[in-house]
């Protein structure tokens, strides 16, 4: 496995990869989640490089980025262990030259749910994401739905701007109780560990509901709110029913919906989501 750090080098050794290549972004701090991604990159491509880059960009002043948990050391040696052909790890200021002012910018599905509530965040995400595209140069770019949003706005920018990758969509791995891997999940004591297990008991209900014919929208919302309010160290910020391409909220569910919330457990922010309809 090789580590690269600067674009002259990743060129050089990008060039001398096997085709087809598999790209795994990630921002470290890897756990199982970002594992499979690259697992499956190893199945399917001749060759898999994987990105560990901390972007600052889809972080807003007031979130974490200082904070943001980090282990360089123990990344190398799990995706190595994983088969990575190639590691980038960029600094911001390969990534983010002097001067740099040239922004992607996806318009109505970076609009809602994350992005009503985490301004410039997924201005920030195209751009760094169309950045490692263009380095990197893979056929194949895996990415995983417990960020569905993130999922969306990568497809619809793939698609706009002609990028000749397929982008492929992982599913969520998940703790033995329930709770979605997240880098962040590090930052939740053990009151709040436990707590944020209700994140999936109320997109659970939800889905139990929907698959015994509930298709009103509103209703599915109201039984994820009813379940996050009764935990005291739970703060909902948004509960969404929504259309799982354009993320526009819905009245009824005709055959498939996103359903998705964020929720705070004390002073951590927390996503999940499930796919309603969705064929196993």
């Amino acid at each position: 496995m090789q580590t690269v750090t600067t674009l002259s080098e990743l060129r050089a050794a990008r060039a001398r990869l096997s085709e087809p290549v598999g790209l795994v972004p990630t921002m470290g701090y890897l756990h199982e989640g970002h594992l499979s991604l690259m697992r499956r990159a190893r199945a399917e491509c001749a060759s898999v490089v994987a990105s560990i880059f901390v972007n600052p960009t889809q972080f807003s002043p007031e979130e974490d980025l200082s904070t943001y948990p980090r282990d360089l050391p123990r990344d190398l040696s799990l995706l190595e262990a994983e088969g990575a052909d190639l590691v980038w790890t960029p600094t911001p200021e390969v990534m983010y030259p002097p001067g740099f002012q040239t922004w992607v910018t996806v318009e109505e599905v970076t609009q809602p749910l994350e992005g009503s509530m985490r301004p410039g965040h997924f201005r920030g995400v195209a751009t760094v994401v169309a950045k490692l595209f263009t380095g990197v140069q893979p056929q194949k770019a895996y990415f995983g739905q417990k960020d569905a949003q993130q999922s969306v706005v990568i497809q619809r920018m793939t698609c706009d701007l002609n990028f000749p990758i397929e982008i492929v969509i992982c599913p969520i791995v998940r703790e033995p109780d329930g709770l979605a891997m997240s880098s962040r999940n590090t930052y939740l004591n053990p009151e709040g560990r436990q707590a944020a297990t209700v994140l999936h008991r109320g997109l659970t209900a939800a889905r139990t509901a929907f698959e015994a014919g509930e298709r009103d929208a509103k209703q599915l919302r109201r039984i994820v709110t009813g379940i996050i309010g009764e935990e005291p160290l739970a703060r909902l910020q948004y509960v969404s029913c929504a259309h799982p391409e354009t993320l526009q909220e819905l009245k009824m569910v005709a055959d498939m919906a996103l359903l998705s919330l964020a929720v705070f457990v004390g002073q951590t922010r927390l996503i999940d989501n499930v796919v309603l309809g969705e064929k196993e």
